[in-house]
């Protein structure tokens, strides 16, 4: 998977969602799909995470 800023993963999730709900996929082209997105969810989510600690600590040291 390509290096991508959260807001890049988004969007590719986004377009992710939309090929999918298309319908207009192969079985096989769905698995690499949904594989793809929860990847990126993982990702976001992890980001998300770092980030909330990241603010919990600057809020501590005030």
């Amino acid at each position: 998977m390509e290096k991508l800023n959260y807001s890049e993963s988004i969007k590719r999730l986004e377009e992710i969602i939309r090929e999918i709900e298309s319908g207009d996929m192969e079985l096989d082209q769905l698995g690499g799909k949904l594989k793809e997105a929860n990847q990126i969810i993982a990702k976001c989510q992890k980001k998300l995470t770092q980030t909330e600690d990241e603010v919990k600590k600057i809020l501590q040291n005030k």
